[in-house]
């Protein structure tokens, strides 16, 4: 069960995404799924620059199973989805979807995100400000 609601963020689909045939590529899709934790953590108030000057941190992938559906194509309207599946002391468990506006369902993701201490490279607790702004959403 989620912890906070489902947030989601439209994405429309330009050349610079597609192959040559007007397909999305493969690694196009990560950036969306990027973006839409972006702007998930945005709504929260958390602007990243600043989160990771006031204390070294930064959230990074760790991990990341991604299923592909179907394809999206040039000129397609998605939704991203971001959904919080599991918090643990230092990272995030989300779930993560790419749907078109139609309805039909392109890749389903689960993605942990870790919160690292940057000049250390090791996972660090997230801090307390924005595990209650994840717990208030």
């Amino acid at each position: 069960m989620s912890e906070i609601p489902r947030f989601e963020w439209p994405v429309r689909v330009y050349w610079e995404d597609t192959d040559a045939g007007g397909v999305v590529y493969h690694a196009s899709y990560l950036r969306f799924l990027e973006r839409a934790r972006t702007e998930w953590l945005r709504r929260l108030g958390v602007d990243q620059m600043a989160f990771k000057q006031a204390t070294g941190l930064a959230f990074m992938v760790h991990r990341m199973e991604i299923d592909f559906l179907r394809p999206a194509l040039l000129d397609d309207e998605l939704v991203v989805s971001v959904e919080v599946k599991e918090r643990r002391s230092a990272s995030i468990l989300f779930a993560q979807s790419i749907t078109r506006t139609d309805g039909t369902v392109l890749i389903q993701a689960q993605v942990r995100a870790a919160c690292v201490d940057l000049k250390r490279m090791r996972p660090a607790p997230i801090p307390v400000d924005i595990t209650d702004r994840i717990g208030r959403a």
